[in-house]
C-alpha cells in the first residue's frame, strides 16, 4: 500500500504527523538531516506497527532529497501524502541578515519544498491521486521574523501554484498555517495539529481546502 512521506520528521509537528499517518494504517517514510532525528522519530512509531523507512537527507540538497524520495518510492510506491515539514526557525530583523543567510533561509523553508513537489506531484497526478502538504506559519508577517515570515509566504504561493498545475488531475495541495509556538500540553500540542494533515488528506476531492489555520483550539477529526 503507498504510504506517508514525511520531509523535517524532527520533535514536534514532523514527528505527531508521522505517527498520525501510521495510526491511521500507512506506511511511513522518514527523511531528516541527522541520524539521532531519524532514530526518535522511527522510536515515536514503532509501536503502532506500520512499515517505516528512515532516510538521511537534506532538504536543500536536491540530488541527495531525489535519491530519498526514489528510494521511497521503491519501497512504498509513490506516496498517498506527502508532508514537507522542514524549516529554519530564527529570529531576524530587517537588514539583520546578509543575502547569503536569506538565502539559506529559503533554500530551507521555500525551495526545498519546490523539489519535493517536483518530484513527487508529477507522479501523483500520473495515477489521478495524492496529497502534498506543506507546513505554514506566520499568518500576518512578523518585524521580529522576516526571513521565516518571508519564507511562509513564498509557501502559501507555492501551494496556489501547485495546487493550480496537479489539481485538475487529482492532486490535492494545501497548507497547514499554525499560529503559534508549537509545544505539547498546550493548545499548540503537535498532536492536534497533526489532525489537520490527516483531515486534510482525506477530504473529499469537491470540498477540498488549500489551507487549515490551527489558531491554539484542537483540531477535530
Amino acid at each position: 500500500m503507498a504510504g506517508a512521506v514525511v520531509i523535517g520528521a524532527g520533535a514536534g509537528i514532523g514527528q505527531a504527523v508521522a505517527r498520525r499517518f501510521a495510526k491511521g494504517g500507512l506506511p511511513v517514510t522518514l527523511v531528516a538531516r541527522s541520524e539521532g532525528t531519524l532514530r526518535a522519530a522511527q522510536e515515536a512509531i514503532a509501536p503502532l506497527g506500520v512499515p517505516t523507512l528512515a532516510l538521511r537527507a537534506d532538504s536543500t540538497d536536491r540530488a541527495a532529497l531525489d535519491a530519498a524520495l526514489d528510494e521511497a518510492v521503491a519501497a512504498h510506491g509513490v506516496p498517498e501524502v506527502a508532508v514537507y515539514n522542514a524549516a529554519l526557525i530564527r529570529a531576524d530583523a530587517i537588514g539583520e541578515l546578509s543575502v547569503r543567510a536569506h538565502l539559506d533561509a529559503w533554500a530551507v523553508n521555500v525551495l526545498g519544498a519546490v523539489n519535493a513537489a517536483a518530484k513527487l506531484a508529477p507522479a501523483m497526478a500520473a495515477r489521478g491521486s495524492g496529497t502534498f502538504l506543506v507546513t505554514g506559519g506566520m499568518p500576518e508577517p512578523d518585524p521580529r521574523y522576516v526571513s521565516l515570515s518571508l519564507g511562509k509566504a513564498g509557501v502559501r504561493t507555492l501551494v496556489a501554484l501547485l495546487a493550480r498545475q496537479y489539481g485538475p488531475d487529482g492532486v490535492h495541495v494545501a497548507s497547514v498555517t499554525v499560529d503559534g509556538p508549537v509545544a505539547p500540553g498546550t493548545d499548540f500540542d503537535p498532536d492536534d495539529i497533526a489532525e489537520h494533515y490527516w483531515d486534510l488528506h482525506h477530504q473529499p476531492r469537491a470540498q477540498w481546502t488549500q489551507e487549515a489555520l490551527h489558531t491554539g483550539r484542537p483540531a477535530q477529526g
